[in-house]
């Protein structure tokens, strides 16, 4: 099987939100952006030489809105399945986010009561339904699903068999992605102890990069430094 391949899709911005396109044997996209985005993430799909109908799957990394948004668009414009946790199929059965956010710090404070955090994305029910760790092998890539919970109860990250780790929202790039290159806690999680958790666990399997949903990749090493101050 063909080594994997990390493409990053934008979303918003040039990092602000990101999907991704893992390229092995055939693609799977990971992530789906805002409600809205599915036209724009299959043209830079196509933009990459990739035929839509080729895609194998459709992982949801978690169940918030700028990452399921556009999930079942996305499922009709190329025919693929979406994969998630069962632990997130509440929003994703419903379209609406579970209530409230929980703010990590000042800009989860501030972004709280935005109103596009809270809108209604069309719901879709996952035809591969992740319980606990998964090969892709199955869809032609090289790869697992990593059950990472903590963001929300349902996450999960895609580790690849190059060592890339595609982490959803278990961390992100500062001020969302605007600082590139420097880790920081996304603005929202449920379970912080549980998160931190589930990030030291990836970073215990010695990936090579992390791919975030807000922000530029992330070196491993500087993860561990803010994970582990002792360090």
């Amino acid at each position: 099987m063909s080594r994997t391949k990390v493409v990053p899709i934008p979303v918003m911005g040039r990092h602000n939100i990101n999907a991704y396109l893992l390229l092995g044997r055939r693609p799977v996209i990971v992530d789906a952006g805002t409600p809205g985005s599915g036209q724009k993430i299959l043209a830079q799909v196509t933009a990459h030489g990739v035929d839509p109908t080729d895609v194998s799957l459709i992982v949801i990394t978690h169940g918030h809105i700028d990452h399921f948004g556009s999930a079942a668009e996305l499922h009709r414009l190329t025919g693929a399945p979406l994969a998630g946790h069962i632990a997130d199929l509440a929003p994703y059965s419903s379209g609406l986010v579970r209530e409230p956010y929980l703010p990590t710090g000042p800009m989860g404070r501030l972004m709280a009561p935005n109103r596009s955090l809270h809108v209604r994305a069309e719901p879709f029910e996952p035809a591969v339904l992740i319980r606990g760790e998964t090969s892709l092998e199955a869809f032609d890539l090289a790869a697992r699903i990593m059950p990472t919970p903590g963001h929300t109860a349902g996450s999960v990250s895609v580790l690849t068999d190059a060592g890339d780790l595609v982490a959803g929202d278990l961390i992100a790039g500062s001020f969302m992605g605007l600082v590139t290159s420097r880790p920081a806690n996304p603005p929202f999680h449920d379970d912080p102890r549980q998160n931190l958790a589930s990030l030291r666990e990836m970073l215990a399997l010695n990936p090579t990069r992390l791919h975030i949903g807000h922000g530029t990749p992330l070196d491993p090493d500087r993860v561990r430094r803010r994970s582990d101050p002792a360090r």
